[in-house]
């Protein structure tokens, strides 16, 4: 389970329709209980580091955006839990894409922004042997 405040949610959203019709991403800070229940206490929006011209259709964090994050949460006591990036126009579950370059027991949150109105978001987790992702309880 990922618990998301109504807070942290809306942040998500306000990112994926302000970068409409790019994706946006950012990192989940938080802490995790003893049954593996993720808390979001901040989101932290990045900069989309894509450059291939199809901004539209994919998000990269670039590893130095990652130790960023984790130093970040580091310094706050906490742990980078999960990351966040939208879906323009398209529904709030992982491609291929987001499979190939996830990893397990992170939380994946993406939103679906369509003409510029965040609708269904969602968040997974990858399995273990990363065939594929199941979708994750959400709590507030």
């Amino acid at each position: 389970m990922l618990v998301l405040s109504p807070q942290e949610e809306k942040s998500i959203r306000t990112a994926g329709e302000n970068a409409y019709p790019n994706e946006c991403c950012g990192v989940m800070i938080g802490e995790i209980d003893k049954a593996g229940v993720k808390t979001v206490k901040c989101v932290q929006a990045i900069e989309n580091s894509w450059e291939d011209g199809e901004q539209y259709h994919r998000f990269l964090i670039t590893p130095e955006d990652i130790m960023r994050a984790e130093q970040t949460a580091r310094s706050m006591k906490l742990d980078v839990v999960g990351f966040y990036h939208s879906h323009p126009d398209c529904e709030a579950v992982p491609s291929e894409y987001d499979k190939d370059h996830a990893l397990p027991f992170y939380s994946y949150v993406i939103v679906s922004v369509k003409q510029r109105k965040s609708e269904d978001l969602n968040s997974w987790e990858l399995t273990l042997n990363r065939a594929e992702f199941l979708r994750e309880e959400l709590g507030a």
